[in-house]
């Protein structure tokens, strides 16, 4: 790792450590009521567990989802070593954005330092390609054999070490880390040359890899070859394989986990933050895409995944060709999204039908299956042993097979509304801080008190990954919920 690279990494904790030898010495819960709670007591909780959690939980800014009690061992979706984070929220780029709105919150400047911390360590950890890959690694020696931008290679041949990896769109993870380091842009006034030029590499490399008919694939390195891609309206197969074909998927036009929804909602906030119309095209481009994408009747919904040929096809064993009941729910709110910032009415014409189609589709208790069979609509689920079925009887338990239905009428009222009404003016957001009540008083007093001596926050449970770690665990979701409170009565008028 460079000089200059190490410095950007540790600059920013240099404050955290000198509030750890400030706060070393509180050791003191608190259990006052909420009638009794400060906002100096907020303040004081908070900054515990603040400095509490950069210097244990997280390395350099970069965090996982969880750790053990005693520290020693730690994981995001797998295990991770002591100088690796995560990326797939709710792990750095989340804990980055919650560092981000307590500091707009509290007004406090330690909460922005542990932001730009963050901000540091995705920056250090950005692909060649442009996004990234989970897990991060800033150990110095380790990091040369990943392809980061910011890698140092040794006269010795380091660069002969590094091994290929794809930046991934799967479950929000290039997508959070562009989305907080575009906010943290914003919120510095766009000063910190290194920040601003990484958001916008990454924002770039999202507009090159887009294919010709405006969709994205799950991973990328490099822009496609258009002639491997021709624009085309869905269809269904005419036959597809019932076992799963073990394919390379992650090529595909993908709607799964959102990947696409995911990709427009960042490139509409970057249009607006940067004043860069390009970005626009590229969300406008996936509009076009998605309206494409809707499958003919009787299943005008969307596939989790389509081929070149635009038909439904297979991803991971459990992901079968099909019309999913979630992934269709998500479109149709983007789709609202599209209109509202375009003004063009062609993103409201897929919704009825759409929902139409939703609403036959309720399965006896009011949800959604995650797929349904094309052609036929029947629910279609996976055995415990992966084998396709009609019965939902043995369902694995680590994805979900049913999903919720609220979506449809909250679409459907704000389409409605839409027709009727038009576009509602666009609202400032109201960034003022709230006036203190005994409610958001509470609140605070509620997480501070559940501070332990070290000023963390301790939980019941077990981490996902390791057979030996205990029953108890700190959490990266629940620290994130306890700062949301104290920065809201730290801060409040």
């Amino acid at each position: 790792m460079t000089a200059a690279l190490n410095s950007q990494l540790t600059k920013t904790l240099r404050s955290g450590l000198s509030w750890l030898l400030v706060l070393g010495a509180w050791s003191f819960s608190f259990s006052a009521t909420a009638a009794e709670f400060t906002q100096s007591d907020a303040t004081t909780a908070m900054h515990r567990a603040v400095v509490f959690f950069r210097t244990k939980v997280g390395y350099h800014g970069a965090y996982g989802y969880a750790v053990s009690d005693d520290l020693s061992k730690r994981e995001g979706e797998n295990r991770i070593t002591a100088t690796q984070g995560w990326v797939e929220p709710p792990a750095t780029p989340q804990v980055g954005m919650t560092y981000l709105e307590a500091y707009r919150a509290s007004g406090d400047k330690l909460l922005l330092e542990a932001a730009q911390e963050c901000g540091a360590a995705l920056l250090a950890t950005q692909l060649e390609s442009g996004g990234w890959q989970n897990p991060i690694e800033l150990d110095a020696e380790k990091r040369l054999t990943h392809p980061y931008r910011k890698n140092a290679m040794s006269a010795d041949g380091a660069k002969s070490k590094v091994k290929r990896e794809l930046s991934t769109l799967d479950d929000n993870k290039t997508q959070s880390c562009l989305t907080f380091l575009m906010r943290l842009d914003a919120e510095t006034g766009f000063k910190d040359a290194a920040l601003h030029e990484a958001v916008l590499f990454g924002l770039d490399a999202l507009v090159k890899v887009q294919y010709p008919n405006g969709a994205w694939p799950q991973q990328f390195d490099a822009a496609p070859e258009a002639a491997k891609f021709p624009v085309l309206k869905a269809s269904y197969p005419e036959s597809w394989s019932r076992t799963f074909p073990k394919i390379n998927y992650v090529d595909f036009y993908t709607f799964n986990d959102d990947t696409i929804t995911d990709v427009v909602e960042l490139m509409l906030t970057a249009a607006e933050t940067y004043q860069e119309p390009r970005y626009k095209a590229s969300a406008e481009r996936a509009g076009k895409f998605i309206l494409m994408a809707q499958m003919p009747e009787p299943q005008p919904g969307w596939a989790q995944q389509y081929d070149p040929a635009m038909n439904p096809v297979w991803a991971r064993k459990f992901e079968p060709p099909a019309i999913s009941g979630s992934e269709s729910q998500n479109i149709l709110k983007l789709l609202l999204s599209l209109y509202k910032a375009t003004g063009d009415k062609k993103y409201l014409e897929p919704i009825p039908p759409a929902i139409t189609w939703l609403r036959r589709s309720k399965l006896a208790d009011g949800r959604m299956a995650r797929f349904y069979e094309l052609h036929t609509n029947k629910p279609l689920y996976f055995t415990k042993d992966y084998v396709l079925t009609y019965d939902d009887s043995d369902l694995p338990t680590h994805y979900g097979f049913k999903v919720g239905s609220d979506s449809i009428d909250t679409v459907e009222n704000e389409y409605k509304k839409l027709v009727e009404k038009g576009i509602p003016a666009k609202k400032t957001p109201d960034l003022s801080r709230p006036t203190f009540s005994k409610r958001i008083a509470a609140d605070a007093a509620r997480a501070a008190e559940k501070l332990d001596e070290r000023g963390a926050w301790v939980e019941e449970g077990k981490l996902k990954n390791y057979d030996d770690a205990g029953e108890k665990i700190i959490t990266s979701r629940t620290f994130i919920m306890n700062l949301r409170a104290l920065a809201r009565c730290a801060g409040a008028k």
